[in-house]
Formats: C-alpha cells, sequence, structure tokens
C-alpha cells in the first residue's frame, strides 16, 4: 500500500512539474511578444515575469532527480548490457545484482553529501536571484532525489533475487489500451518490428530458465 501510494506520489509530482514549467514557459513567451504589440503593450509591459526562467530551471531540476528515480522503477534508463547478457545464467545474475547495489551506494554517497550541503547552507541567508527563495531549498533536490533513486535501485535489486526479472519499459505501450488478441487484424498491429533475435537484448533470469514469473505483492 505504502509503495503504491509512493509510486503514484512520484509519477504525481513528475507530472505536475512538466505541466507547470510548460505552462510558465508559454506564459513568458506569450508575454514578451505581446510587450512589442502597440494595442496591449501599455497593459502587458508592467507584468514582472523575470522570475519565470529562473522558476522553470529549479523545477527542471526537481523534475530530473524524480524523474531519474522513476527511470530506475520502470527500467527506462539505458544500459550497455552485450557482455553480461553473453555470461551464463548464474553469473549474470551475480553482476545484474552487483550492478545494482553499486547504483544504490553511488545514489547513498550523492544524497548524503547533498544532505551535508544543504544542512550547511540552511545556516545562510543566501537566496535566489530573482524568486529570492531560500537556497537550501532549491538544493533540496538533491538529496531527496538521490536517497529516493537509491531506495529505487534496492527496490529493483530485491524484485529482481525473488523472481529473476528487471523492470521493462515498453516504448509502444498506451496506458489504459490493451492488447486486442481477438481481431487477427489488430493483433498483427502489436508485433515489435525493432525486436532482434541477436541474444544481445536483455534477458531476465526467469525467462531464460523458461520459469513462470512470481507476481509480486505490490502487483496484486
Amino acid at each position: 500500500m505504502l509503495l503504491k501510494l509512493l509510486d503514484r506520489l512520484e509519477e504525481v509530482l513528475i507530472a505536475f512539474l512538466m505541466a507547470a514549467a510548460t505552462t510558465v514557459i508559454f506564459v513568458a513567451v506569450v508575454h514578451r511578444y505581446l510587450a512589442g504589440v502597440p494595442v496591449v503593450q501599455d497593459y502587458v509591459i508592467h507584468w514582472n515575469l523575470a522570475w519565470a526562467q529562473e522558476l522553470c530551471i529549479y523545477m527542471f531540476v526537481w523534475m530530473a532527480k524524480f524523474g531519474a528515480a522513476y527511470g530506475v522503477r520502470t527500467g527506462i534508463h539505458v544500459g550497455v548490457d552485450v557482455l553480461i547478457n553473453r555470461m551464463s545464467t548464474p553469473v549474470r545474475g551475480k553482476f545484474i545484482i552487483l550492478g545494482l547495489l553499486a547504483g544504490a551506494l553511488f545514489t547513498a554517497i550523492v544524497g548524503t553529501l547533498g544532505a551535508t550541503f544543504v544542512y550547511e547552507m540552511s545556516h545562510t541567508e543566501q537566496t535566489s536571484a530573482d524568486l529570492e527563495w531560500p537556497m537550501w531549498m532549491i538544493y533540496l533536490a538533491i538529496p531527496v532525489g538521490s536517497y529516493l533513486m537509491c531506495f529505487r535501485f534496492l527496490q529493483v535489486a530485491w524484485a529482481f533475487s525473488r523472481t529473476g526479472e528487471l523492470p521493462h519499459h515498453d516504448h509502444g505501450h498506451v496506458e489504459g489500451l490493451e492488447e486486442d488478441t481477438s481481431d487477427p487484424q489488430r493483433a498483427g498491429q502489436d508485433v515489435n518490428w525493432f525486436e532482434m533475435d541477436d541474444n544481445l537484448h536483455p534477458k531476465d533470469i526467469a525467462h531464460h530458465e523458461g520459469q513462470k514469473p512470481q507476481r509480486r505483492e505490490d502487483d496484486r
């Protein structure tokens, strides 16, 4: 239940930051062009939107940190795994676990260093140039996003040790649409034309051994 709530909160926050940043940029661009129109420039020229660019930069930073954690959970991140997939099943599984734990260790170190930096900055009076927000609030994205990413690495490692599966992201999948196998014509459209059979693409332990993947508790 808590994991589902965290997943949903993560997705909502990323979507909100993306939509808010896009809206702010759009309003700022429209305002800049309207300021040159003689009919309305007397009204809009007094609107101060100098803070828009700074706000968008900060929102994109937060979105990137949370998006990185989301990428670990859903398997979006690109990885070079040609040698890994050439290995035998037991060895490949150990290297996958090692890679996930290394990612967790790295993000934990970055989060700890970021938390120390934020703590020291919170004792200063540094503020942003246009918004005049405390800078420690801006840099808080580093420890929060890094620790969340560390948790996602550990979560994926635990799930892989139990089921032998890694999260995969299907770029052709549309949320809310299920594959229609009753219609041969529509079922044929779901073929992945970019799928290759060169044994160089990710293979999970469970699929390689022909096992039926176990359902995790949070998927039920």
